[in-house]
This record gives structure tokens, sequence and C-alpha cells, in this order.
């Protein structure tokens, strides 16, 4: 899910109501990482977060320049369609999609009947972002989010994904060594943290959120993030279509967009 776009360029306000003003100072290099770090650990539990998870989750975090060089060299959303497709592997997506619909056709009726959401789109989501969970990222995530959040660029939007990362952890959600993609992205379908709080949901019923191990509980997450953009069951997705917005809520990246539509489309043999 650019994956940073997928709830939008500005903070979604989970936990506005609680955050003070950022004391901790930002940078535009790993200069002053390690203090910024410090005084982030001082704000935090003024914020909720308990110091023993904040010893936990900070104790391998690390500026990350993998994840600085991501962010400033995103290039792919500016390909044509026909490019974009290539570059993505959209026909291998939907030769593959077509049998693990099949394959997985109760969990995804299941789905279906619980979010309105067919097969189609959620499996051409999980193929592009993951290759249906074959490759999930491998930064560390605590250390991809604290680096933007205090990277200048983005730091307040960071900051809240932090937070989100944070009370994951604390609940058992995500472990502190869990790797993703160089956002911060978590799962198989790469949700950001602030994501996985909102609309992560437990779709094996094992009483847990799994977005990594559980293609149950990511895939109905996915699922539960179009339902609460506000997809229709029956409608159509395709450009112009009542659900084409839901999708664009998940990317705000037009070329995206008509990938998800079009193979989901292909998929769902619309």
């Amino acid at each position: 899910m650019l994956k940073i776009l997928r709830a939008g360029l500005v903070a979604t306000g989970i936990f506005a109501g609680a955050m003070p003003a950022v004391a901790a100072q930002c940078g535009n290099d790993g200069s002053g990482f390690a203090q910024w770090v410090q005084d982030f650990k001082r704000e935090a539990p003024s914020n909720g977060i308990s110091p023993t998870v904040l010893d936990k989750a900070f104790a391998n975090v690390s500026y990350n320049r993998e994840t600085i060089r991501a962010d400033r060299g995103q290039r792919s959303f500016k390909l044509s369609f026909d490019q974009f497709m290539q570059k993505r592997g959209g026909q291998a997506i939907i030769s593959k999609g077509r049998g693990i619909k099949k394959s997985n056709a109760s969990l995804f009726a299941s789905i279906e009947r619980r979010y309105g959401v067919p097969a189609g789109p959620l499996i051409a989501i999980w193929g592009m972002e993951t290759g249906f969970g074959s490759f999930m990222g491998n930064q560390h995530t605590l250390s991809a989010v604290a680096t933007l959040a205090y990277d200048c660029r983005r730091s307040a939007y960071f900051t809240e994904q932090l937070y989100a990362a944070l009370k994951l952890v604390g609940r058992g959600d995500l472990s502190p060594s869990a790797k993703g993609a160089a956002h911060g992205e978590i799962g198989q379908t790469q949700f950001l943290p602030v994501n996985v709080i909102r609309y992560g949901v437990d779709g094996d019923g094992n009483g847990h959120i799994d977005l990594v191990r559980s293609r149950a509980d990511a895939l109905a997450s996915t699922a539960n993030f179009l339902r609460g953009h506000g997809w229709r069951a029956g409608a159509g997705y395709q450009p112009g279509e009542a659900n084409y917005n839901a999708i664009q809520g998940w990317n705000a990246a037009s070329v995206y967009q008509q990938a998800i539509a079009y193979i989901g489309a292909q998929i769902d043999g619309e």
C-alpha cells in the first residue's frame, strides 16, 4: 500500500487527543537520531506508552538509511499503466490469483459475506503488495517507523505511526524484532501501524491480529479497510463506479488504483 499514501498524506488523528506538540527535534540526517530517541522516550509515557514497552521496542532501533533512500526514490508511480503492470507482474498475479481464489473459495466467500468485498480486488492487492505473502520486506519495522518519525519531511505523520506501532508492541501484535517494508508497512497486504489499529481484524478467530502469518487476518483486515473507505456490497469497482473510491483510499497513485481494479476484474471474471 505508494504505501505511505494509503491513509492520505496527513496524520489521521487517532492519538491526537493524547499527544502534545512534539518536542523531540527532527533532523534530515542520522546525526541527531540518538538524541531524538532519548527525547521521544521521555515524552512517550505521557502519551500512554509504558517505559517497559519503550525499552523493549527501542532495544534494537537504529537510524535506517535504507528507509530514507526508499522514501526519497519512489518512482514506480510515475509509470504508465502498461509499464506499471509489467513492473509489478500484473499478468502473473492474474494467473496465480485465479487459482488462489479457487483454492481458498470458502475464505473469500466468508470475507465477502462479512465485508461485502469480493475476492478479486483483495487478491490483486495481496499479489501486488507482497507476491501473496512471499516477500513482506526485510527492514526492521520499528527502526523504519522511528527513522521517518525523526525525519523532518513527514515527522508528524510518522510520529503517529510510531505511537501506533508501540501500541501494537504493547498488546503483543507486533514483535520488537519484526521486519517489513521500508516505510514500516506490516504483513501480507502491507498495513501501516495506524491502519492495523484502525482496521485490523482477527480473521481466523484465534484472538490475535497477525497480518504476517495469518492470510485470513491479512485479507479480512484489507476488506475491512476497503469497507471503512466506503465499499458497498454489490457495487462495481471499476473507474467511475461506486467502489472505486474505496480503492483510491488504499493508494493515492492513480496507476496503482487502475491496476487493482483491472487485476481484480480479471480474477473475478468481470
